[in-house]
């Protein structure tokens, strides 16, 4: 679902929202990292597991969920996972359950589970109720995007970047990426519009993002593996194919983030892919769920495989 995806990319981004969502209060929330985790032998797997650092052995291993669908089984499925998983850790964690819903009526109960919603590691999160805080932090200013209207959220869009682009007080993000997650969150908001137009309605291109440190390694890893496996002799100079590299530098770093260290062939086939089709991957890449998705789309291109 492409709302998981967005979420998954926000909380990758910006684990300690979700944190604060959860009314958790650590010494190292940068320290936390997000992934997906399969629970084996079972045909679960939790979307959203924040791992703690691991030299605070008191911050809690936090789960979350985002449910944007009515489900009459939702809490029996999460909280068989979540138990089991638990079950399985060796020594017992302390931890949290976090559920994001985008509004009330989405949410369905059941007896069954009701009083394990009353236990202090669970909370249930409504995103509309986020529209009515007064002066949110910036991950819940991201959220607030998602709520409101389109119009609303374009507006709102334009006056935060604005505000991160003037801010003297020290961000939880750096700017190229905090533009980013504003960008790819209008891409879902306003579906009708390109990117260069919703760079243009925000004011900043992709130059700005060429500015960041993550940009930089991105570029920087890109380059040494493609160095390693020699996709880079003989390559003709010129704007369009530098304009192609960092394109394709950019989405293996993305794909590495969601789905880990890809497969050589796999890489070799996303280096090969013209500008124009690397754009369209960049956008494409928001919907895959596993790297099964990566490879059914890349054997839909016209563009020639590599060998």
């Amino acid at each position: 679902m492409k709302t998981d995806n967005l979420f998954y990319r926000i909380f990758n981004t910006l684990p300690a929202l979700a944190l604060e969502l959860a009314g958790v209060a650590v010494a190292n929330p940068a320290g936390y990292g997000f992934r997906a985790e399969e629970v084996k032998q079972t045909a679960f797997r939790l979307d959203g597991l924040l791992i703690p650092p691991a030299d605070d052995p008191t911050a809690p291993l936090i789960f979350l969920e985002a449910q944007a669908q009515p489900d009459d089984d939702f809490y029996g499925r999460f909280f068989s996972e979540i138990f089991l998983y638990l079950y399985r850790c060796n020594p017992r964690p302390c931890w949290r359950a976090l559920v994001l819903y985008p509004r009330r009526a989405i949410e369905r109960s059941d007896p069954c589970y009701a009083s394990l919603l009353t236990l202090s590691e669970v909370r249930r999160v409504y995103l509309d109720d986020l529209a009515k805080i007064s002066t949110p932090s910036l991950g819940l200013q991201l959220l607030q995007l998602l709520v409101v209207t389109p119009h609303d959220a374009a507006e709102q869009a334009r006056r935060l970047v604005q505000r991160l682009q003037v801010a003297d007080k020290p961000s939880p993000l750096p700017l190229a990426e905090a533009l980013d997650l504003i960008e790819t969150i209008l891409v879902y908001r306003l579906p009708k519009l390109t990117r260069q137009e919703i760079q243009a309605m925000l004011g900043f291109t992709h130059a700005d993002l060429k500015k960041s440190v993550f940009y930089q390694e991105v570029f920087a890893e890109g380059r040494q593996e493609g160095q390693q496996e020699g996709w880079q002799e003989g390559r003709q100079e010129g704007r369009q194919e530098g304009r192609q590299e960092e394109c394709v530098a950019l989405i293996l770093r993305q794909l590495q983030r969601r789905f880990g260290r890809l497969p050589a062939k796999q890489a070799r086939r996303v280096r090969g892919l013209s500008l124009t089709t690397a754009e369209t991957l960049a956008e494409a890449l928001l919907d895959f769920q596993t790297l099964d998705d990566l490879a059914s789309w890349l054997d839909g291109q016209t563009d020639p495989p590599t060998s």
